[in-house]
């Protein structure tokens, strides 16, 4: 009798841990679940307010259309130009000026330096300190008629300091 008890109690323990593991997966699932439901609500929550500041911001630029429309009517006089304000030409435009009262200042003018020398629409490159063209001491310092003398009797010092090459000036006359 005692083995007929013992193996009853067994397997109503065995059931009953059968029952609970199954409990405990079903409320496993069941959480689960839950969760899932809980993630979804909060991305849609996190989505409305996206769209909820994004209609703010709409609704606020519109207002502010609105305030400046109102302003510009209001306060300023100003409105749409209508079709009979545009001008169709050149002429139409100087008929709407008035001639220069009699104690008017005059117009201001500005004063434009001639060009030196253009050579196909492009200024010619001029020394800052002589005032000459860039390319005329080098063309005349390769001339072959012009008799060779020493750098410093054919230009001041300031063009010699502001020559590209720096074998133009003493070292030069040196190596020669």
């Amino acid at each position: 009798m005692i083995a007929t008890g013992s193996r009853l109690r067994q397997i109503g323990w065995a059931v009953v841990l059968t029952v609970c593991l199954a409990g405990f997966v079903a409320l496993t699932f069941r959480v689960n679940a839950v969760k899932s439901e809980v993630r979804l609500a909060e991305r849609q929550i996190i989505a409305l307010e996206r769209e909820k500041m994004i209609l703010e911001t709409e609704f606020q630029a519109r207002a502010n259309q609105q305030q400046l429309a109102d302003w510009n009517r209001i306060e300023f006089g100003y409105s749409a130009p209508a079709a009979d304000q545009y001008l169709e030409n050149e002429r139409q435009l100087a008929s709407l000026g008035v001639p220069r009262g009699v104690d008017a200042p005059d117009p201001i003018r500005v004063a434009k330096a001639p060009v030196e020398q253009e050579e196909d629409g492009i200024l010619a490159m001029v020394s800052p300190l002589t005032g000459k063209p860039a390319g005329a001491d080098e063309a005349a310092a390769h001339q072959p008629d012009r008799q060779r003398e020493p750098m410093s009797a054919r230009r001041p010092l300031s063009e010699r300091l502001a020559m590209e090459n720096p074998l133009h000036g003493a070292s030069a006359e040196a190596a020669q």
